[in-house]
């Protein structure tokens, strides 16, 4: 079993929608993680707002926080100049909110793993130089 998830916003949102082509890989995953899976607001608002096409998508995307499968672990208010650091050093990429704060999380617990279907995570790095450890499908 696997501890201290970081959830980004792709696999919570094929989680809960049946006809997304990750869903059953990212059941999969959530059945070896010891909940609760860590993420932040703006992870939650970029799932709600792809979730919003499936049907119950986004309430079920709710249910998970509120029955604390999912925890909010991150303030955005107190780490914002780290976070807006990295969005400017991926402005390449680009590097969205979201994943900015997933990769200042993951920067902040060590012994996390981020849970995403977006390969930006294999280049972006937590403090400059270490590699993320992911949770991601091998294809991407």
């Amino acid at each position: 079993m696997i501890e201290k998830v970081l959830l980004d916003a792709g696999p919570l949102a094929a989680f809960v929608n049946p006809r997304d082509e990750w869903h059953e890989w990212t059941r999969s995953q959530f059945g070896e993680i010891v909940p609760p899976l860590l993420t932040c607001e703006s992870v939650l608002s970029e799932a709600c707002f792809v979730a919003r096409r499936a049907p119950g998508g986004v309430d079920a995307i709710l249910g998970l926080a509120e029955r604390g499968v999912i925890e909010l672990d991150f303030s955005l208010k107190e780490q914002f100049g780290e976070v807006a650091a990295l969005m400017r050093r991926y402005s390449n990429v680009p590097m969205s909110l979201a994943d900015a704060c997933l990769v200042r999380m993951s920067e902040l617990m060590a012994d996390s793993v981020v849970l995403a279907l977006d390969r930006d995570f294999r280049v972006y790095r937590r403090h400059r130089r270490q590699k993320i450890p992911l949770l991601i499908p091998p294809e991407l």
